[in-house]
């Protein structure tokens, strides 16, 4: 790796074990290998250097989403959405500084415009990426209504992630997900009470 693939592994491994708010740049330093003058020629500020590493981390968090996706192949939604979440949720003890990193740059988005607009095409192509997993078409032809579904299995997947940071063991499995839709949808149907 060169000193700015170095640079950004160093603030990556910074921002899991510490947090984006205490990380300085002479923990960067320590991490990569690098000196502090680097930190400047390569991003100009700690600040765009510890944003590029969230932005990063959180396509990486998109990819590990999006493998999980392809190693969903099942026949009906409801399977292909629980061999999606099994996928998911195996990953994350993998992928654990990469969610933690993907996480605090929802707060980031806040002040940085570039980490929001970054957050919002990754989010507009794994509501797309999910939905079309589900439906089982090309991502391409995901209409309104499938992008609306696309959003709602993607605001499980964050809201399990965020338990499965804060309380592992109480994170449901994906099983469990699967049987809490499955009722919430025969509570709406038929004689339920929606």
């Amino acid at each position: 790796m060169g000193q700015r693939q170095n640079l950004l592994a160093g603030a990556k491994r910074c921002i899991a074990e510490k947090g984006y708010s205490r990380t300085t740049a002479r923990d960067i330093t320590a991490a990569s290998g690098a000196n502090l003058a680097a930190i400047g020629y390569h991003f100009g500020s700690k600040e765009a250097l510890l944003n590029a590493a969230v932005l990063e981390s959180f396509d990486e968090w998109g990819t590990a989403i999006e493998q999980a996706r392809i190693g969903s192949e099942a026949a009906e939604p409801l399977a292909r959405l629980e061999q999606f979440l099994e996928g998911f949720l195996a990953g994350s003890v993998e992928q654990r500084a990469t969610l933690v990193a993907s996480v605090q740059a929802f707060a980031e988005a806040e002040f940085a415009p570039q980490v929001q607009e970054q957050l919002a095409a990754t989010y507009e192509r794994n509501r797309r990426s999910i939905a079309a997993m589900l439906l089982d078409i090309e991502p391409t032809a995901v209409d309104e209504a499938g992008r609306q579904l696309g959003s709602l299995v993607l605001a499980v997947i964050i809201g399990t992630a965020l338990q499965w940071l804060i309380e592992p063991e109480a994170t449901p499995s994906a099983s469990a997900l699967i049987a809490a839709v499955s009722a919430l949808a025969m509570a709406n149907g038929p004689g339920g009470s929606g």
